[in-house]
């Protein structure tokens, strides 16, 4: 059965008329005159019956069922557009992979490792894409990923990576700030929150014994790249697990006035759908992320092995609970986070 599209040019001059508002706009973008764009859109409406958009003195507006087109449309060109570059890339050979990355993770650790798969697995072309809401495989083209959280997602597998072990970290040259700290006179500094774990603060306070009636109070950052940015600003001391910031650490531009880290059984998972989970290039992926976050991690499975050894001042150590290197779930649970 012949299926019933319109040409691909009407769609692409309305989808660019309808983002800018313009015919004008339109034309400059797509490299036509703007006679020409009137004339496919108006093809376009002949085509579907009904008008696309309204005339005014001032330009033109989308009509109710121009606004609702172009939501539907728009993200199947964008998917088209995506799916005719990867196959360009790829040249006919070779595979690919689809990641959802929450950011700084991307950022900070993944990326700075990529370079040896590639080296490893030259014929996979792996793409990443940040991620910090709930998704569903299914309505995605991801292939798999990377979130931290509770192993919880319908119809996959679960591949634990590592725990992060968040522990405070401020520049030498904040106000207040000194090599050794302890919780009371953290508690004194500005503290930076992070809006995906707002409590992180308060349940740290809660393991060193203390109280404090602002634990939750202070500037509010959505990633842990921005508390890093913000505390090496002296803006304040953040909660932020050590292997993101490695760098810092490295330079002086962050201390750990504390070494006792937050532990939660939240962990970084590598979710893989059950229909993907034999691709050969995703198994290949995952052996390799399984192993570098084994590495990284001195096989204890804590991101932040290298604090939580030493207590501050008079408060004892936390343990570290164990975790679960894999698990198929099918529970409804979707949590994301930075």
């Amino acid at each position: 059965m012949r299926r019933k599209i319109p040409s691909t040019s009407g769609l692409l001059a309305f989808e660019a008329a309808a983002r800018h508002e313009s015919f004008t706009r339109a034309a400059d973008e797509l490299a036509l005159t703007q006679s020409a764009i009137c004339r496919q859109i108006a093809t376009l409406e002949h085509y579907l019956g009904v008008p696309l958009f309204r005339r005014t003195r001032r330009g033109v507006q989308l009509t109710e069922a121009g606004q609702h087109y172009y939501r539907q449309i728009s993200p199947r060109l964008d998917a088209l557009a995506r799916d005719t570059l990867n196959l360009m890339a790829q040249q006919g050979s070779g595979s690919e992979l689809e990641l959802a990355v929450v950011p700084t993770f991307a950022t900070r650790w993944l990326l700075p490792r990529l370079p040896d798969f590639q080296r490893r697995h030259p014929d996979v072309l792996v793409h990443m894409n940040t991620q910090t809401r709930p998704f569903l495989f299914d309505q995605t083209d991801f292939d798999a990923a990377i979130y931290f959280g509770d192993a919880g997602w319908p119809g996959t597998v679960a591949h634990f990576l590592m725990h992060e072990y968040p522990v405070p970290v401020c520049s030498p040259r904040l106000p207040g700030a000194a090599a050794q700290m302890t919780p009371e006179t953290i508690a004194r500094l500005p503290l930076l929150q992070q809006a995906t774990r707002p409590y992180a603060w308060r349940q740290w306070f809660e393991a060193q014994g203390q109280r404090v009636a602002h634990d939750m109070s202070g500037m509010r950052l959505e990633l842990f790249s921005m508390l890093a940015q913000a505390a090496t600003l002296r803006m304040g001391v953040a909660l932020i697990p050590p292997f993101l910031i490695q760098q810092e650490l490295q330079s002086g531009q962050l201390i750990m006035p504390c070494r006792q880290a937050l532990t939660t059984e939240r962990a970084y998972w590598l979710i893989v759908p059950e229909r993907k989970a034999e691709r050969p290039a995703l198994a290949a992926f995952r052996q390799w992320l399984q192993q570098q976050a084994n590495d990284s991690i001195g096989g204890t499975g804590d991101a932040g092995s290298d604090v939580g050894s030493e207590a501050c001042s008079g408060v004892d150590q936390c343990a570290a609970p164990a975790a679960s290197p894999v698990a198929t779930v099918a529970t409804p649970s979707l949590p994301a986070s930075p």
